[in-house]
C-alpha cells in the first residue's frame, strides 16, 4: 500500500513505516540522541506522542489527515537509542471522524498508548476557505 500522507515527515523525529495495511500501520523508530530532555537519556515525551500520531495519521492514510484530539497515556520510560514499535489501528468511522487506537512498545513492554481522533477534511487545513 502506498503512502498518501505526511510524506515530507522527518522520520528520523517520527520514526520509518513498516507494515502499512487497510486501516493499520506499524512505525518504528530508534530515538537518537537529539531527543534526549536530560542527562539521564531520558527521550522528551513530545517524540513519543509524534511517532504514535506518525502511525495514527498512516493508518487512516489519507492526504488530507488531521489530528482533532488524542487521550494518551505513557507508561515506561524510553531512553535516547531504545527502539520502540507503534502499531496503529483504526477502531471506528463515523463520517469524516476516524479513531484510532495506537500502542507503543519495547520489546513485550507497552511504553505508550492512546486513543487518536483523527478527520479527513475535504480540503487542506492550510487551504483558504
Amino acid at each position: 500500500m502506498e503512502i498518501q500522507t505526511h510524506q515530507e515527515i522527518d522520520r528520523g523525529l517520527c520514526g520509518d513505516p513498516v507494515e502499512l495495511g487497510d486501516g493499520y500501520a506499524v512505525v518504528e523508530m530508534t530515538f537518537p540522541e537529539r531527543t534526549r530532555a536530560d542527562a539521564t537519556g531520558l527521550v522528551h515525551g513530545g517524540f513519543v506522542f509524534g511517532l504514535a500520531d506518525y502511525a495514527a495519521m498512516l493508518a487512516v492514510n489519507k492526504p488530507t489527515v488531521v489530528l482533532a484530539a488524542a487521550e494518551v497515556s505513557f507508561k515506561k520510560p524510553v531512553l535516547a537509542g531504545h527502539t520502540v514499535r507503534a502499531r496503529a489501528d483504526i477502531v471506528s468511522v463515523q463520517g469524516k471522524k476516524h479513531t484510532v487506537s495506537v500502542r507503543v512498545v519495547r520489546g513485550d513492554e507497552i511504553v505508550f498508548e492512546g486513543a487518536f481522533s483523527c478527520v479527513v477534511p475535504e480540503r487542506h487545513v492550510t487551504e483558504e476557505r
